[in-house]
Formats: C-alpha cells, sequence, structure tokens
C-alpha cells in the first residue's frame, strides 16, 4: 500500500497491488503504550514519552491529524496539547496493558459496514498491531477499517463518529440514496438486534437450536449486506455451543468456518484458530462437551 492525499479526507493508505482475502496487510510496533491508570496528567505524559522515540518517529507522530483541540489556544503556541489531541484521536486498545499509538495503522480511514475491508488486530504475545484483509482489495482501492460497531443506522453512525472524530461519514454504506439505505439500516439494526437475542443462550435463555438459527439468520443477512465482520467469533460460539449440546457433526462444519473466517480476520497463525482447530476434528475431547442437555443443534 501507499500513503496518498485523499479529496476531502486527508491521507489514507491505498492498495498499490491487489491484496487477498486474509493477507497479512501490516505489522505494526506501537510508537508507545499509555497504561489504563496513570499517575501524572496526560499532557506530560505524552509529551515525555515523545522525548524517547526517535525524530522520525516523533514528526510522523505530529503529522497525524486530530480532533477536539481546547477552544481559545493556538495549535502553534501549544504543541503539548497539540501532542495529547492527536493521542487521544489515534490511540486504539494495545492488549489489557493500554492503548498504543500506531502511525502507520492511524492513517487508514473509516468505512461502515460492506464498505470497510481491513481488519486490525493486538496479538499480546508479539506486542504488535496486526492488519489483515476483510476482503480482497483492488489495486488502487482504499484500505477501510472501522471505527466503531457500526451496526447501527446512518444517523446514528454519522452522529458517533461525528462526535468523536469530527467528520461525517460519507463511505459508500453512508452514501446510499434514501431508500437503499433505509434497506441497509433495517439489515443491520436486525443483526443488532439478533445478536442481542443470541447472547441470551449463556444463560439459558433460549436453547441450542434457537441460539444455532440465529446464527444462520444473521449469516444470510450479513451475506446480503455485504458485512463480514467477526464471523470467526460467530461460527467459534457456534462451534462451542453444538459441542456443549453433543452435537459433533454441527460442532465439526462451524469449527471449519471459525478457521477459515479466523484466518481472514486475524491470519492463519492466530492463536483463536489454533484454539478452535481441535474442534474441526475431535469436538468431543473439548471440555465444554455434553454440558448441556443432547440436542442436534443444526
Amino acid at each position: 500500500f501507499v500513503v496518498v492525499d485523499l479529496p476531502g479526507k486527508g491521507k489514507g493508505l491505498v492498495a498499490a497491488r491487489r491484496i487477498e482475502q486474509g493477507e497479512l496487510v501490516l505489522r505494526e510496533e506501537p510508537l508507545f503504550i499509555v497504561p489504563q491508570a496513570i499517575s501524572e496528567s496526560p499532557t506530560a505524559l505524552i509529551s515525555r514519552l515523545l522525548n524517547n522515540v526517535a525524530p522520525a518517529d516523533r514528526d510522523a507522530f505530529m503529522n497525524l491529524s486530530y480532533v477536539h483541540f481546547p477552544e481559545g489556544l493556538e495549535p502553534e503556541s501549544h504543541p503539548e496539547e497539540v501532542a495529547l489531541a492527536i493521542f487521544q484521536t489515534n490511540a486504539v486498545a494495545a492488549g489489557e496493558g493500554g492503548v498504543g499509538i500506531f502511525p502507520r495503522m492511524a492513517r487508514l480511514n473509516h468505512g461502515c459496514s460492506r464498505a470497510f475491508n481491513s481488519i486490525y488486530s493486538w496479538r499480546e504475545k508479539e506486542q504488535a498491531l496486526f492488519i489483515h484483509a476483510l476482503k480482497n482489495i483492488e489495486q488502487g482501492e482504499e484500505l477501510l477499517t472501522t471505527y466503531t460497531d457500526t451496526k447501527r443506522t446512518r444517523n446514528e453512525r454519522r452522529q458517533w463518529l461525528s462526535q468523536q472524530y469530527g467528520f461525517q461519514c460519507n463511505c459508500a454504506v453512508c452514501s446510499l440514496d434514501d431508500a437503499a439505505s433505509k434497506v441497509s439500516d433495517d439489515r443491520l439494526t436486525a443483526i443488532s438486534q439478533l445478536y442481542d437475542r443470541f447472547s441470551t443462550w449463556p444463560r439459558g435463555a433460549i436453547n441450542g437450536v434457537e441460539a444455532i438459527q440465529i446464527v444462520n439468520e444473521i449469516w444470510k443477512l450479513q451475506e446480503l449486506e455485504g458485512y463480514w465482520s467477526a464471523r470467526g467469533r460467530l461460527a467459534a460460539d457456534a462451534t462451542l455451543i453444538a459441542i456443549a449440546h453433543s452435537d459433533a457433526s454441527s460442532a465439526k462444519l462451524w469449527a471449519v468456518k471459525a478457521v477459515e473466517w479466523y484466518s481472514y480476520e486475524l491470519g492463519a497463525d492466530s492463536h483463536l484458530v489454533e484454539e478452535i482447530r481441535p474442534a474441526t476434528d475431535r469436538p468431543r475431547k473439548h471440555p465444554a462437551w455434553g454440558t448441556r442437555e443432547r440436542l442436534s443443534v443444526g
């Protein structure tokens, strides 16, 4: 990929060649990580951390965009406040340790629903952020990730993004005409509601058959919407439900899907792939086997 200036969007990442689904796009270590609990002022902390990085890395950081700069202050006269605003705008979760700054990853712009094509994830063992292609990305196409859960209506997404990042989203989904946007909104709302219902299986509000029916409904709506995010997790959850209800054949089928989609989203060498892979042929060995009533869940 290359970093380019994009009209109305600032800088962004564009594919320099075709990128295949599941391909590793970027591995980046953090410039620095800020822990969850700090004992000094945020402004002083960010300034101190920046003083410990190489000049080129500091320049890369200071060239990132920012929002929510304190009113009444001139950026040129308050570089420490600018640095804090940059951090607050661009930091992402870096495991349980805190949040980190990744200057190259920070050039990824946002897309909603089917518009985004890249997924980032933190790997604790490697202490690095990994970005994989969720879909095939053609040469010249912009790489987009998502800044939020976009299973919401266009108005809700735009309002949140405006408040948090200071822009109105005009991605391919948000730019649909009103009729098409309504269809998309209805699908995304239905997916969100189905996820809420699905989450009640652990406490026994629904049984395994109902849970897998919901998974299938979500999967179909995702296909219609082109929204492929978090399919690895969804298939892995379905695998565990089938295992709990002693349905080996269903567990194997869902485990294969989980391996496939986790590999796209997180990389074939992800620890989540390795955790779910044994269920593709040995679901009865899983410790959750038979912990619920025996059912053919589908």
